[in-house]
């Protein structure tokens, strides 16, 4: 539906029953937080509080909580969205299948950005320790915008057609900000706001930047798509939301989205930076303080009746699960015309997204030999790897569609399946070293450092994967609590990495003598703790990928190296224990645990919401 506020979504939302209004004060540190956290996990409805403790404005969070309730904010607009993805990928669709597209005029009359002097978001001003102080988790440096829409436009080619919308972290007091006039913005240069700032920097400039908060969740859903080259977030937003995006444009300053609930206004010199930080992420731990741009803010804007959106990052699955889900079903076609070879990725979200990528591609090459080893597939899986967001992969598995054409990437138990099944660690692995990761990801050797492997299998099944332990299965000193994950996979607890435990290498060496009753389980998961690893896929995945560092904590069963190729003839081991350069785990604060019991509990204001 083409809402024209927040305000009118929420009502909608509420009138069908896809939002909860809580009447109750809520506190916006930590409380909310964790009301989230759980009406996500229980699949419940948006959120309203309407008495939020310290502040005036109301704050809404879960509107993109569901599947459900994501396609219904988007009902009327998705499939012509989805239809435009089409003829941007193959144009020739709409002489071929006219009857296809014929609803597509109205969408493109609505694709533009509307110049406007003046609207709701600059009616009121007010100051930055006004607006809900959100904390979501205990050690979080301070109050942060979780569902920013961040605006910059190039330097040196100013206008809506250069210009970046994008959702990057935005903390608003704490550290060494300056109180009401300093926000710091954590983003990487390879973001399209770092060409900006990177602009800037030549120049000699101030970068102005307009933080949105609020407004149609088009511009929400805009912030985060990774769009094709040549359509601008402002046009896709407006595709989405079925009108033009309205933008104020007056005495040469940057525009602002008329129609968000707020606008903080300023400038960035991009030769300063200050310690941002830290904050509970996606991946399920603390990013640490490290140096970033910050703003210095001109102006607090808010419109009447103004609404403050938020979401909780933390380890998946969370809010932003919807996003990637969503993202996938409009931009997925894409893929093949982006990256020939290419017939599906899938970023794990359970591993953080960024950690664990599998694909799925074509290995053609020689098919009519006997037996066939990864070729195509590697020069595919470089491809995928020098890709935009999917660069930072550290986990990149990659199997050829050729061996199981029906085989569903989604289906991540049967996708491990068909790689443990055909993999051959003397061939398959393909490492990176001293390369680049996720700047969140704290498993490298040092900030925005560490490794990738490549993992490709190809040709027929070699193994059966076993389900039980050998009969004769037995472990070195210091190992314990040996558990099946998936058919093929063992976790091993071992003494922790923290206290002097055991390296892994020694318990390869020591495992020699077992490689041939281990034929089955052509992967070993070294871990802190055993059961909890092995208790749900999730936590498999999350443990594994998150928890390692490619080259530093890969080892196997009577390995070599040859010709600088490392590989190993028996059971591929990575040690996922927590490492002590690695960033702390989030965990909620008991206190506040108690608090939303209370709450939930019956005759509590969220009993039966969660």
């Amino acid at each position: 539906m083409g809402y024209r506020s927040l305000e009118e979504t929420v009502l909608d939302l509420e009138r069908h029953k896809h939002l909860v209004r809580i009447d109750a004060e809520i506190d916006p540190v930590l409380e909310a937080a964790e009301i989230q956290r759980r009406v996500y996990l229980a699949g419940g409805p948006a959120l309203l509080f309407a008495r939020v403790k310290g502040c005036r404005f109301p704050m809404v969070s879960n509107l993109f909580g569901t599947m459900e309730r994501t396609r219904f904010i988007f009902r009327d607009s998705l499939e012509n969205v989805r239809k435009l993805v089409e003829l941007k990928i193959d144009p020739s669709q709409l002489g071929k299948k006219p009857w296809r597209y014929r609803s597509l005029p109205g969408t493109l009359w609505s694709m533009w950005t509307r110049r406007v002097r003046s609207g709701p978001v600059i009616e009121n001003e007010t100051t930055l320790d006004q607006l809900p102080q959100l904390k979501s988790w205990p050690n979080d440096g301070g109050p942060f915008i979780t569902l920013p829409q961040v605006y910059s436009e190039d330097p040196d080619r100013p206008g809506f057609k250069n210009s970046n919308l994008g959702m990057y972290r935005i903390q608003i007091a704490g550290n060494d900000y300056v109180p009401n006039r300093e926000v710091g913005l954590h983003y990487q240069i390879h973001r399209s706001i770092g060409v900006h700032h990177a602009a800037a920097v030549r120049s000699s400039k101030k970068l102005p930047v307009n933080i949105f908060v609020g407004g149609p969740p088009a511009m929400t859903l805009a912030a985060v798509m990774p769009l094709p080259e040549g359509l601008s977030e402002l046009l896709f937003a407006a595709a989405l939301g079925r009108r033009p995006v309205r933008m104020i444009s007056r005495n040469g300053e940057l525009p602002i989205y008329a129609d968000a609930d707020f606008c903080i206004a300023g400038t960035i010199d991009p030769s300063l930076t200050k310690r941002e930080g830290p904050f509970g992420d996606h991946l399920g731990y603390y990013s640490l303080q490290h140096e970033f741009p910050y703003l210095q803010v001109d102006h607090v804007y808010h419109r009447t009746g103004a609404i403050w959106p938020f979401t909780v990052v933390g380890r998946p699955p969370q809010e932003d699960t919807s996003f990637g889900e969503i993202i996938h079903e409009i931009t997925g076609p894409i893929i093949p015309t982006v990256l020939p070879g290419v017939k599906a990725i899938h970023a794990v979200d359970a591993a953080g997204v960024h950690p664990l990528l599998l694909a799925i591609g074509s290995e053609r090459y020689v098919p009519y030999a006997s037996t066939r080893t990864p070729q195509e597939l590697l020069t595919t899986a470089n491809a995928i790897l020098g890709q935009g967001q999917l660069s930072l992969a550290k986990y990149l598995f990659i199997v050829a569609h050729e061996d199981q054409p029906n085989l569903d990437i989604h289906d991540i138990t049967a996708y491990f399946r068909h790689v443990l099944e055909r993999v051959d660690w003397r061939n398959d692995l393909h490492f990176q070293t001293r390369t680049t990761i996720d700047t969140l990801d704290y498993s490298g050797s040092g900030f925005n450092q560490g490794s990738k492997v490549v993992i490709a299998a190809a040709g027929p099944k070699r193994r059966d994967l076993g389900t039980e332990l050998p009969p004769d299965f037995s472990l070195p000193a210091g190992y314990r609590n040996p558990k099946i994950a998936l058919p093929g996979v063992l976790v091993v607890e071992a003494t922790s990495i923290k206290s002097a435990g055991p390296q892994i290498s020694q318990f390869c060496d020591e495992m020699t003598r077992q490689a041939a009753s281990l034929e089955s389980f052509p992967l070993i998961v070294i871990v802190d703790d055993s059961e909890f690893t092995s208790r749900t896929l999730n936590n498999w995945i999350w443990v594994t990928f998150t928890r390692s560092n490619p080259a530093a904590d890969i080892d196997g069963i009577d390995s070599f190296i040859h010709e600088k190729h490392w590989g190993c003839r028996g059971p591929l081991v990575i040690d996922a224990r927590i490492k002590p350069h690695h960033a702390p785990p989030l965990i909620e604060d008991p206190n506040v645990t108690r608090r939303v019991d209370q709450l939930a509990a019956p005759g509590g204001p969220l009993h039966g919401i969660f």
